[in-house]
């Protein structure tokens, strides 16, 4: 099984200080639902793993995530595409969970539960505890300098061997040529 890792703020959709509270709030970033529809067409298996503490801070409930993800799959069937599966942390950083990146937990929820080894699988995110997360698993952390990115990368620290793209679109070229 070919499959990708996607964090979601600030790599499919823009981010916002404020946490995407609603469906109105999630708008896609340019190019992204294209490049997961050209991931889908290459034969790669896309889930997104995404920390959603707005959920433990109480600015969203479940039914209001579901709908989030329905809006992004709803868009993403308009381009050719679809999402495989959602993994999402709902709990807060002082709870120091397992399943919160930069911790490994959600991560290794994806390996079992499609029954894949993660090592080399791409694991794209914004946020250095997006990359930091794939590195402990094995996965092959990428970078997209949207969203976070930007700062991420000249904050440093990166974990050896992360590549650095763009956006979404430019690190789907590098997978899929």
């Amino acid at each position: 099984m070919k499959l990708v890792i996607l964090d979601r703020d600030g790599v499919i959709n823009y981010d916002s200080e404020q946490f995407i509270k609603s469906p109105e709030e999630w708008k896609p970033i340019p190019g992204s639902l294209n490049a997961i529809a050209r991931l889908n067409h290459a034969g790669y298996t896309v889930v997104v793993a995404t920390n959603q503490s707005g959920i433990g801070r109480g600015l969203l409930d479940m039914s209001t995530l579901t709908a989030i993800h329905e809006k992004l799959q709803k868009m993403l069937l308009l381009a050719g595409g679809k999402i495989d599966a959602f993994f999402y942390c709902p709990h807060t950083a002082d709870l120091k969970c397992s399943c919160r990146k930069p911790e490994p937990g959600m991560l290794l929820e994806i390996a079992s539960r499609f029954d894949v080894d993660l090592n080399r699988v791409p694991a794209i995110g914004d946020s250095l505890r997006d990359l930091v997360s794939a590195r402990k698993v094995g996965a092959k952390p990428i970078l997209v300098l949207t969203g976070k990115g930007q700062k991420t990368l000249e904050n440093g620290g990166l974990p050896e061997g992360t590549e650095v793209y763009a956006d979404l679109s430019e690190a789907v070229n590098s997978l899929v040529g």
